[in-house]
């Protein structure tokens, strides 16, 4: 009878190198901290189209426990969780479920507010794969304002018991995001998605996101005008095109916050160091 054989040391390693990139070993470096958040390394946002499975996925990453309350000087419900991977703490503010970021509904504006001026470290979209050319409208919007974004694909096991089959690889290179397919309520996919977040977190991945062309040259010049005067106004103010573009649409919401002077709280709170009205914690 033969002896029973030994793995070689550059086997062991490469079995080692293998189980830290397999799913499982991703989901064990998970620890949910519910509502002990703490000092967070990262922000990260959770926006989408209602009925996607966002609240699903914030519950799959933070656990059941969660901080509510609502977003200041609105009735809109704010709820906040934390989490720990690879060492790392995320703070994760689940935004409320909108169809657009061009939208007025309060609900909407608080979504628009956050990703605009609070800049989160990370963007997560989350849509539904039944229904994924509709929940792509927002995708692209968020991509216009952040370029670190990772799509989260959700209800796979849905769309596949319907017949569809969602090509997660093409999706991300046409979007020039990482695009991760889930079924968060079976666990399905989830430590792919925390090592999205961590890619795009810490700058290992480099998002080059889809961006719709540039206006004709006539509107392009009216643009950069506003955009210099915007940002001579409000120094610092992020997104400073978007911003001017949706001005020369004639955006009520936006024009309201320049009279009311909202945006000039946010870009103040932002350099202050302190939450902003629309993201101050409860």
């Amino acid at each position: 009878m033969s002896a029973p054989s030994q793995a070689s040391p550059s086997n062991a390693v490469a079995m080692g190198e293998a189980c830290q990139s397999c799913a499982v070993f991703r989901a064990a470096r998970l620890r949910k901290l519910g509502v002990r958040m703490g000092q967070a390394d990262f922000v990260v946002a959770l926006a989408g189209n209602p009925n996607t499975g966002k609240s699903t996925v914030f519950n799959a990453l933070t656990g059941l426990r969660q901080h509510t309350g609502n977003w200041p000087g609105k009735t809109v419900t704010r709820a906040e969780g934390a989490f720990e991977y690879n060492g790392r703490r995320y703070k994760l503010v689940d935004l409320p479920g909108t169809y657009s970021l061009l939208s007025t509904s309060p609900d909407e504006q608080v979504a628009r507010d956050f990703l605009l001026f609070a800049q989160p470290d990370v963007t997560v979209i989350v849509t539904d794969a039944t229904r994924l050319e509709r929940n792509l409208n927002l995708v692209l919007q968020v991509l216009e304002v952040t370029d670190r974004a990772v799509v989260c694909v959700n209800l796979m096991d849905e769309a596949e018991r319907h017949g569809l089959q969602v090509d997660t690889r093409q999706l991300a290179r046409d979007l020039g995001v990482p695009v991760v397919g889930t079924a968060a309520r079976r666990g399905r996919g989830l430590p792919e998605l925390l090592q999205a977040i961590e890619d795009v977190a810490t700058g290992r991945v480099r998002c080059l996101p889809h961006r719709l062309p540039e206006p004709p040259p006539p509107l392009r010049e009216a643009v950069r005008v506003l955009v210099d005067k915007l940002e001579r106004i409000y120094p610092g103010l992020p997104n400073a095109r978007w911003v001017a573009m949706r001005l020369l649409a004639g955006d009520e919401s936006i024009l309201n916050a320049i009279r009311t002077g909202t945006i000039a709280e946010l870009v103040a709170a932002r350099f202050s160091g302190q939450a902003s009205p629309q993201t101050a914690t409860s």
